[in-house]
């Protein structure tokens, strides 16, 4: 009876032993190691410093810092330069950029059709904000060097033209960029900009000239080099 019982006993004990192995919490699976590897690598990507260049279209036109009614007709143009990217804090970096950039306007006026072809040195001081695996976020402001002016003047009858530059570099403005880029691979990226500015600027002195700032539509492609 005895033998009985102890063997009872022991049926119960392995049967209530496999019970909570069948039905206890279940482990977290670890990450197979080409997750691990995948991860890994994602986050070495962010913490490199990117040196890169980039080109694309400039869409510009002008508003008029007085009147609201003003309007002028976009021209187009391209901007280039180089850019950085240094990270920070993940998902924050700092991108500044170096870049030429075509702006201008034209418009029609009671002496006739006038275009202005305006060339700068753009340095964009970016905050630049991950917000996806492959989507970005960028804003902050720029410090924009006019470096020459070039007035075309239409009449109908005569087409004049008119060359200014400068070379002393003292004509700055400051703009406010906002924008996305998008990463279509490790080492190329879309772009698209909107650059505003925030100082007007009249470079000619011309009385019928509008007391303007420029606004910038850009977009392009991006190439990182890490």
């Amino acid at each position: 009876m005895k033998k009985l019982i102890f063997f009872t006993l022991c049926l119960f004990a392995a049967y209530t032993a496999s019970a909570q192995g069948y039905y206890g919490p279940p482990r977290r699976r670890p990450p197979y190691r080409g997750e691990r590897h995948e991860r890994r690598q994602r986050d070495d990507d962010f913490y490199r410093i990117k040196v890169g260049v980039t080109g694309g279209l400039n869409i510009a036109n002008t508003i008029d810092a007085n009147n609201a009614n003003f309007s002028t007709d976009a021209i187009a143009s391209f901007n280039a330069g180089l850019t950085l990217d240094i990270p920070i804090a993940y998902p924050i970096s700092f991108a500044p950029e170096i870049l030429y950039s075509g702006k201008g306007y034209a418009a029609n006026t009671e002496y006739g059709r006038f275009t202005q072809r305006t060339n700068y040195i753009d340095v964009p001081l970016l905050l630049k904000v991950k917000l996806a695996p492959n989507f970005n976020f960028l804003v902050g402001p720029s410090i924009n060097f006019l470096t020459s002016t070039n007035n075309k003047y239409e009449t109908g009858f005569q087409t004049d033209y008119e060359h200014f530059y400068n070379n002393r570099g003292d004509q700055t403005d400051i703009s406010g960029v906002i924008g996305l880029s998008v990463d279509l691979s490790r080492n190329v990226e879309l772009r698209g900009r909107y650059n505003i500015d925030l100082t007007s600027n009249n470079p000619d002195n011309d009385s019928y000239l509008p007391n303007y700032r420029n606004q910038v539509w850009q977009i392009g492609l991006g190439f990182k080099f890490q």
